[in-house]
């Protein structure tokens, strides 16, 4: 059967919603996790201190995470579009206002509230709930593995362009050019909301499902009075404060040992390079394994991976071998979460619910943040900062074992 829209229910269609989505989230997620590379630029050209950037980059962490259900309810009620043009236009203010932020008050507004809050309607969330509607059951989460993996491409392709425009100009011309970026992401978010959702036999849902008729307000109550949830949203805390601790403190870390800016891009390019492999292999195995167990042992792994750079020297080469390392499960996390609420709470509003779940994501990633900066200002190093990540991350995987799931189907 052929949709207005031109695209069959088959492989073309599942191509252009993934690939579609994997444009935008790459525009957006690439926004945020390199902001970390202009930590030191502000701090050296408006004389504000270590503790005033990662306050506001904390904030920013924050709204991410406010934001993110936001977009999701708006994108949920039929209004996708006009979400992810929004998000668009928000990072292209917040980046160009960034260049000309000069105190602690027009970075908050930059990259505390109006940045972030763009980057929150073309992250995975609302993406996710935007790209499952137009999608079969059989492949999201596969599709969602790839999609994710766009933030890591992302990634990867903008820590060097930062770098080299910087080297070659300043960082005012590195956020000129992300705003650029960011606009130009409007024609991927409109040729995505262009291929019409399926209906609902094709989703193959069940309009019979007591959860399909309630509407967002319920929905929203029973998911609060879901232990299964809430211990999904607490174990994702931790990945939220690890994640913003890295992308805001790394380069630091790494200029601590004596290293260049160099190292620091070449390190955060790593991650997410490596992340592409992480995410979509992740993706994939959802289908095979309890994705509870496989968040765990994701978990588990950080935990372990972090201890090993603790004890290791901090050579130009140790710091490649952990940012290739923690890359694996950068966002690892992010597909088997989806999957969990997806199994909960049924399709109708994922997006709204997985966005509640990235704000608690976001919490952590405010204390991440918030944290590394306190303690690089008192004691000179983000040691403590690390024994409490590698803490969380094991309490993370305890976590995440108690929840109830049910056993995935065998592929047909």
């Amino acid at each position: 059967m052929r949709h207005g829209d031109g695209f069959t229910t088959g492989k073309t269609r599942a191509a252009a919603v993934t690939g579609l989505a994997f444009l935008v989230i790459m525009v957006a997620m690439g926004t945020r996790l390199t902001v970390g590379l202009f930590v030191q630029p502000i701090m050296n050209n408006t004389g504000m201190n270590i503790a005033d950037v990662s306050m506001a980059l904390a904030i920013g962490q924050l709204s991410w995470g406010v934001f993110q259900p936001i977009f999701g309810a708006w994108a949920d009620k039929g209004h996708a579009l006009a979400a992810l043009v929004t998000g668009m236009c928000c990072i292209v203010v917040g980046q160009s206002v960034t260049v000309a932020a000069d105190g602690f008050c027009t970075l908050v507004l930059a990259q505390g509230i109006l940045s972030p809050g763009g980057v929150a309607a073309g992250s995975f969330a609302a993406l996710f709930g935007i790209a499952v509607s137009r999608l079969p059951s059989g492949i999201r989460t596969a599709a969602g593995g790839v999609i994710n993996a766009g933030g890591s491409v992302g990634q990867f392709v903008y820590a060097p362009l930062i770098h080299l425009i910087t080297h070659l100009r300043d960082y005012r011309a590195s956020l000129l050019v992300l705003a650029g970026l960011a606009a130009a992401a409007i024609i991927p978010s409109w040729l995505l909301c262009r291929i019409k959702p399926l209906h609902a036999k094709e989703r193959e849902e069940s309009a019979d499902s007591p959860l399909a008729r309630e509407g967002l307000r319920e929905q929203l109550c029973v998911a609060l009075r879901t232990p299964d949830y809430l211990l999904l949203n607490a174990g994702f805390f931790t990945c939220g404060f690890h994640v913003a601790f890295l992308i805001s403190h790394l380069p630091g870390e790494i200029s601590l040992y004596g290293h260049s800016a160099a190292v620091a891009a070449a390190s955060i390019s790593l991650i997410g390079l490596c992340n592409i492999a992480g995410s979509i292999g992740v993706g994939f195995i959802c289908r095979r394994f309890l994705m509870k167990n496989i968040l765990a042992w994701v978990y588990a792994l950080r935990a372990v991976i972090l201890a090993v750079y603790l004890a290791s020297p901090k050579t130009e080469s140790a710091f490649y071998i952990f940012a290739c390392a923690i890359g694996f499960t950068w966002l690892a996390t992010v597909p088997p979460t989806a999957g969990i609420v997806d199994k909960l709470f049924g399709k109708r509003y994922l997006a709204t619910l997985f966005g509640l779940t990235f704000f608690s994501h976001q919490v952590g990633g405010f204390l991440g943040a918030w944290l590394g900066g306190v303690v690089m200002a008192r004691m000179g190093n983000f040691l403590q900062v690390w024994y409490v990540d590698i803490v969380l991350a094991l309490l993370a995987a305890l976590v995440n074992l108690a929840i109830r799931e049910q056993a995935p189907r065998p592929a047909p």
